[in-house]
Formats: structure tokens, sequence, C-alpha cells
């Protein structure tokens, strides 16, 4: 099987093929810890270690695992990687984890991660499946990040509040209230809040994309009209 080049691996990742937007996987977190930019890079970061993780043990395995055992190897592989994470988080950000409490070890069961495991890891070498795992934890992350961002700035008008949870005391400075005096939107924070921003996003994707098509149709070279000229060999009764 031929790898896909770099540059694709990356757009694929990032824009093209988004777990989170295009793909509309792991929406479960993604929708339950985005009431603030530091839950949600919290989770993201979680997240895009357990991918790059998890793509390149896949990949160094995979000449060696049986078909009829490769998915339960794949979710102990990850499995593994969770626990790790876990680990690191109650270790330097033990506040945040339990912030984010049970949709750490759920990563477990975030279907982009299998996902990738199946659909690339297993099929190509270590260098584009580690590539792969980590432009699609990015992509995710950025969709967490905007989202978090979204929903903080319009619940409570501020932005990275807290962040001295994943950054240490150093960033206990790091809040900006965009809006003083700023009555609080519950329903930016709540569920549906989360619902409508990340419908946001995907209809502004889906804009971007009409409008690079357009442009992109509008740009290449037409067909010539009118007849063509057809060789024709051979006999002709």
């Amino acid at each position: 099987m031929a790898t896909a080049p770099a540059n694709e691996i990356t757009r694929n990742g990032l824009w093209t093929n988004n777990p989170a937007l295009v793909q509309l996987l792991g929406l479960c977190p993604l929708l339950a810890v985005t009431g603030t930019v530091v839950n949600a890079l919290g989770l993201g970061l979680a997240t895009l270690l357990v991918l790059l993780g998890s793509n390149i043990s896949v990949s160094l395995i995979r000449h060696y695992v049986a078909e009829s055992v490769r998915l339960p190897a794949f979710v102990m592989i990850i499995a593994s990687f969770v626990t790790c994470t876990e680990l690191l988080m109650q270790a330097f950000a033990y506040e945040l984890y339990q912030i984010l409490g049970i949709f750490i070890p759920l990563i477990v069961t975030n279907c982009a991660i299998l996902g990738r495991a199946d659909a690339f890891a297993s099929k190509n070498p270590v260098a584009p499946a580690a590539l792969d795992g980590l432009m699609m934890g990015l992509g995710f992350m950025a969709v967490l990040v905007l989202l978090g961002g979204m929903r903080e700035l319009i619940g409570q008008g501020t932005l990275f509040t807290n962040m001295h949870l994943l950054f240490g005391e150093m960033a206990r400075g790091w809040e900006w209230v965009v809006f003083p005096d700023y009555n609080d939107m519950l329903l930016a924070v709540l569920p549906p809040g989360a619902f409508i921003g990340l419908g946001l996003l995907i209809a502004l994707k889906n804009l971007i994309d009409a409008r690079i098509e357009k442009h992109r149709a509008a740009t290449s070279p037409a067909t010539e009209a009118g007849s063509k000229r057809v060789r024709v060999t051979g006999n002709i009764s």
C-alpha cells in the first residue's frame, strides 16, 4: 500500500478529514468539557498524547498481530496510553484531572483513536503513522480549544480562566477579562451551548470549503466547446 505524502496527511488531520468537524467522532467529551479553554486544552493534549502513542505502537506491531486479535490488541494499547496519561495528569495537573473526571478514562472509547489505529497506523510505517496521529490530534484539539474559547467568552465574558490548573502558578495572570461587568449567559456553558457552538464551527468549515471549491472551479481552465475530431483506424463496413 502506497503511503500518503506528508502534506496530504497534515491537511487531512487539520482540515479535510478533521475528526471533530468531518468525521464527527469523539463528540461526547468534546461537547461535555469545553466550557472553558483550560478544560478543552487539557482534554485535547491528553487525546493528542494517546493518539500519537497508539499510532506509533500499532504501526510497530502491525506485522506481528494476527487478524483475529487485531482490534483487542489495539484497544489494549490505547488503554495503556490512557492510563499513562491519567497518571501524568494526576501527578502534574491534579485539580484539572478532577474537573475533567470520567472523560479522561473515556478516551479509551474515543472512536477517532481506534479508527486511526485500524484505518491508517496498522497499514503504514512508523513515521507516517506518527504524523497522522499528531495531525489528527492537533485537529481535534484545535476544535476543542475553539469551542471552549467561544463558550467561555460568550458564557462568562473572559478567556484563559484558571490556566494555572494546567501550566502552574506562572499562568495565574493569564486570564483576560474581555467584557467587564458581564452578565453570564448560562446557555453557552450548558450542553445546548456546546451543540450550537459545534454546529456553527461545522457550518463555517462548510462555507469555507464551498468558497474554496467555487474559486477553484472559476480559475480552472474551461473545456473548449465544439465537436472533437475522432481518429478511426481499421476498415469500416
